[in-house]
């Protein structure tokens, strides 16, 4: 027992060894990003117009004063890069750690071409790629990842917490695109104010994390704490008043690279309910693009809720830091039920 505890305790210290390296690495490459950043003008360029093609009126006047000065965008680029490069020569393992780390650096990809566009568009109401368009380029990454999970890695269950192993075959190249491609969606949805998705995806990394080391995955759960010093790095800046946005770049590459750890930990029933405020996000803005071509009703002020609760008052420091206290609860959860529903 005591050599397994010792052993235990080695695994531990080694995963958040490359958690401190890749949050040291983005701190050194934050002053590159921002030199490039301030002196070619990444300028965030917000787009005046909803998916429904109505004037953004309400976020607009919520964010006014935000938009008045320039802030740089893509710096999710920064941790991209440093989660790349500890894991490439770090942790790098076929089984564990090259899917993950090919959606993030597909995720940002797309974002990448996103917000290039997004920065150097011109005319009124440009805000980067059609949403189909990117929706599409995500797909295609997530079926190519999925063809790799089910064929070269074997993977072909889906685990039901309480009950067992649900045998599923190919079809599991299916749900690992479903679950890529909404995670990553939802990500970059609540992408929103500053602080809140860095803030989410730390604390959903991190149970992660920890649910693989519990299963025993070691090089999963030194990915998920790459991850996370990143994003800590990422969060001293981005704060309420944020000096950058992490950008699509970001936000499809974390997105994307959350859904594979839940596919490769089997644990994709615990992604809603650890992601649940990922979930509230993308299902508000649903609910209202959907009200609005069907009933021509907005069933929010502003979509995605985040903006809701903007515009009935609450601070966006207020919306940030309450949806950080769900989402610490919601992983709690999440770990109880890892713990309880047969998945360690």
């Amino acid at each position: 027992m005591h050599m397994n505890l010792q052993s235990f305790t080695s695994d531990i210290n080694a995963t958040f060894i490359l958690s401190i390296g890749s949050f040291l690495l983005a701190m050194a490459l934050t002053p590159v990003y921002t030199y490039f950043a301030y002196r070619y003008r990444f300028w965030k360029r917000q787009r005046s117009t909803s998916t429904t093609g109505e004037k953004l009126e309400v976020f607009t006047r919520l964010h006014a004063q935000k938009f008045t000065r320039n802030i740089p965008t893509m710096a999710g680029i920064i941790g991209v890069l440093s989660i790349a490069v500890v894991t490439f020569f770090f942790n790098r393992d076929r089984a564990e750690t090259w899917l993950p780390l090919a959606a993030l650096v597909g995720g940002a990809g797309v974002g990448l071409l996103d917000d290039v566009i997004n920065i150097r568009g011109q005319g009124k109401g440009v805000a980067g790629l059609r949403s189909s368009l990117k929706f599409a380029m995500i797909t295609i990454m997530a079926i190519v990842l999925g063809w790799f999970f089910y064929f070269k890695l074997g993977y072909d269950s889906v685990h039901i917490p309480f009950i067992g192993d649900w045998q599923v075959g190919i079809w599991i190249i299916a749900i690992f695109v479903f679950a890529v491609v909404s995670t990553g969606n939802a990500v970059n949805i609540s992408d929103g104010l500053d602080g809140l998705a860095g803030g989410l995806l730390s604390i959903s990394f991190t149970a992660f994390g920890t649910i693989a080391l519990l299963q025993g995955h070691l090089k999963i759960a030194g990915f998920c704490f790459t991850v996370v010093g990143a994003l800590l790095s990422y969060l001293w800046f981005n704060i309420y008043p944020a000096r950058f946005f992490m950008g699509d770049v970001g936000s499809f590459a974390f997105g994307t690279s959350l859904g594979v750890v839940a596919m490769l930990t089997n644990t994709l029933f615990l992604l809603p309910i650890i992601g649940i405020l990922f979930v509230v996000e993308a299902g508000s803005s649903l609910l209202q693009i959907t009200s609005k071509r069907l009933l021509h009703h907005r069933i929010f002020i502003s979509a995605p809720i985040h903006h809701h609760l903007e515009a009935v008052g609450w601070p966006e420091v207020k919306v940030t830091m309450r949806f950080w206290v769900i989402a610490c609860v919601a992983a709690f959860i999440g770990l109880l039920l890892a713990l309880s529903g047969g998945y360690i």
